[in-house]
């Protein structure tokens, strides 16, 4: 490690690598540190029982190509390289209602979806073509969702509220929780989620829908290779514990285990409550540093993988959002003891070596950090392995069981197939992804208070910038433009969207 770069990253996440290869592509001396074992923040997969998980990408939109990922991606130099499967046409999605027996598909194309939704719901086309309409004329509002340089989006789409909006098209409830029925994408809170943020989250799915063979970490692996090949650095076990600033400015990081590095400019792809900690609450401005504190997280969740027997559990080629009742789809996430859980989304892993059977499937309920508070003072990390205790596995086992029983009444007989289970809560979440309160998606955006949640990709300290989930969008999609974003503020906007478009068109 050198002991100067032009921009050192903080965090190794999606964020941080998409910025460090723009600027590396740039020119620029770049370094990442990482904390943990792995790089890729919620890329990270694990192995149990020589079966593959993933921590947070279950699967990606938007890659066909010329569509938004994949022009993003064509310009990182990863697309060509990644080993991905194509979701069912006719339902990538499925909405499921244990009050209900039919299964509601969202299927992919337009068209496709008026068309496939229409077999439940025929009289209501004209009113499912009404909403598709309102999700790609919001989604038309965000000229880098588009990659476009030009345009600005109205404000008065930030207000719109996702709930509202959804239930204006129709009367009918169950079409209203059918199309409502992914918001687990986004942890939908009725009173708050706006409406562009689902909007841009379904969308890109519509677009096209996609799984990652043997899991979302290739991803990471095809982005250090194109760092390494344009000339960054990255270092892991490197935790970062101080932003020393002079002068408005951040001079150097230092580092758990004692070791500086400066640079001529910074960007923190870690928690920005944590960011702005570690470089001092005195060198921002009282009510800003306040706001960023007193941001609502979003919910974490608790997750189950499932080892299968060989051979005893067919694949599936596409994900569930599974309910207890229809009309509880945006207050899945307001449970008590008995109530839990309340919702589940449920996904079969791609494996190269297997078509028609699975060898995994992931289970993920929510979950509130409170759940946990007995053992918040506990971490556990490769770098830093610490037993939680007795209690805490026995709270697991409990939530287990009761999970399985939800899971086993969607899918009779599933228990028989198991080979073994995992789990992980809020605080493997916190732990492994630095999620402040093991959070799914950075904070909670309130479509009734759009400027309170906006967080900016630049900050007052002159060589300060941020990047990840909780700048602009969570999701694959979301975190490559806010990294763009990032970079912008750095190279030129207009500047970097061309060569991304110069690249796209090749």
């Amino acid at each position: 490690m050198k002991e100067h770069y032009d921009v050192v990253i903080v965090g190794s996440g999606l964020g941080g690598l998409v910025s460090s290869i723009i600027l590396a592509k740039e020119g620029y001396s770049v370094c990442v540190l990482e904390k943990n074992n792995q790089y890729g923040g919620n890329l990270q997969t694990f192995v149990r029982d020589k079966t593959i998980f993933d921590t947070g990408i279950h699967y990606i939109g938007g890659l066909e190509k010329g569509q938004n990922l994949y022009q993003y991606f064509k310009y990182l130099g990863i697309i060509d390289h990644l080993n991905l499967k194509k979701l069912d046409q006719n339902g990538f999605d499925i909405i499921s209602f244990e009050d209900d027996k039919n299964e509601y598909p969202h299927a992919q194309g337009y068209e496709n979806f008026v068309d496939q939704l229409g077999v439940y719901f025929p009289d209501e086309k004209a009113n499912i073509t009404a909403y598709c309409e309102k999700l790609k004329t919001i989604c038309d509002s965000f000229p880098l969702y588009n990659v476009n340089w030009e345009g600005k989006y109205n404000n008065e789409i930030l207000e719109l509220n996702a709930k509202e909006t959804i239930e204006s098209f129709t009367e009918n409830e169950k079409l209203k929780a059918v199309l409502a029925g992914s918001n687990f994408l986004y942890a939908g809170i009725p009173d708050k989620s706006p409406f562009y943020v689902h909007a841009l989250s379904v969308n890109s799915y519509i677009q096209s829908s996609w799984r990652c063979i043997n899991g979302g970490s290739q991803i990471t692996k095809q982005l250090l290779k194109q760092l390494k090949k344009h000339g960054g650095e990255f270092y892991k076990y490197k935790e970062v514990t101080r932003f020393n600033v002079e002068n408005n400015k951040v001079t150097s990081v230092e580092m758990k285990d004692g070791t500086q590095v400066s640079g001529t400019r910074f960007i923190s792809n870690i928690d920005p409550k944590t960011t702005l900690k570690l470089a001092g609450e005195e060198n921002f401005r009282k009510a800003f540093f306040s706001r960023i504190q007193s941001l609502e997280g979003v919910i974490s969740a608790f997750s189950l993988y499932i080892v299968f027997k060989p051979e005893t559990f067919k694949y599936l080629n596409h994900n569930y959002y599974h309910f207890k009742k229809s009309s509880e789809v945006w207050s899945a996430h307001d449970y008590d003891e008995t109530s839990w859980p309340k919702a589940f989304m449920a996904s079969t892993n791609a494996s190269k070596k297997q078509e028609k059977w699975s060898e995994g499937m992931t289970f993920i309920t929510y979950m509130k950090y409170d759940d946990v508070l007995p053992w918040i003072d506990t971490f556990n990390t490769t770098v830093e392995e610490n037993d939680r205790g007795e209690s805490y596995e026995e709270f697991k086992s409990r939530k287990t069981a009761r999970f399985l029983e939800e899971i086993e009444l969607k899918f009779p007989g599933i228990k028989d197939c198991i080979q073994s289970i995992h789990t992980s809560t809020p605080l493997s979440y916190r732990d492994y992804i630095g999620g402040h309160n093991g959070n799914m998606y950075g904070y909670v955006k309130d479509s009734g208070n759009p400027m309170k949640t906006l967080i900016p990709s630049k900050t007052k300290l002159d060589n300060l910038y941020l990047t990840g989930q909780s700048i602009n969008m969570h999701g694959v999609l979301g975190v490559t433009i806010g990294a763009v974003v990032t970079c912008s503020e750095i190279v030129g906007k207009e500047y970097l969207i061309t060569k991304i478009n110069q690249v796209s068109d090749m």
